[in-house]
This record gives C-alpha cells, sequence and structure tokens, in this order.
C-alpha cells in the first residue's frame, strides 16, 4: 500500500515538473520575465523534493491562518 502511494506521488511530481518546464518555456518565449522566473521557481522546488532535499510540507510554528 505504502509502495503504491510513493509511487503515485513520485509519477505525480514528474508530471508537475514538466508541467512547470513547459510552462516556463512558454513565459520566456512571451517574455513575461517575472512569471517565467516564479516558474521556474516552482519548477525547481519540485526538483528539490523528488530528489528528497526539501520536505514536500513547511512546518509553520507560530504562525495562525489569518481567515
Amino acid at each position: 500500500m505504502r509502495q503504491a502511494y510513493t509511487r503515485r506521488r513520485t509519477e505525480t511530481l514528474d508530471y508537475m515538473q514538466s508541467m512547470l518546464g513547459q510552462l516556463r518555456t512558454m513565459a520566456e518565449a512571451e517574455r513575461c520575465d517575472m512569471l517565467a522566473y516564479l516558474v521556474e521557481m516552482a519548477y525547481l522546488e519540485v526538483s528539490d523534493i523528488i530528489r528528497g532535499e526539501r520536505p514536500a510540507r513547511v512546518q509553520q510554528s507560530g504562525r495562525r491562518d489569518v481567515a
């Protein structure tokens, strides 16, 4: 059961990384520099998560959600 979850998660992250790469290319082609930069940051974040260098969730110690 855990192995199926891990495989599905990896496939999902790989798909997200692929889509982000395509979005970055599109943003660059349209000369949307800030958008391309932000998408690149998301692409790098997914890469770090896939490699296990960054957790998927960030702890929010001492921070309250504002509604």
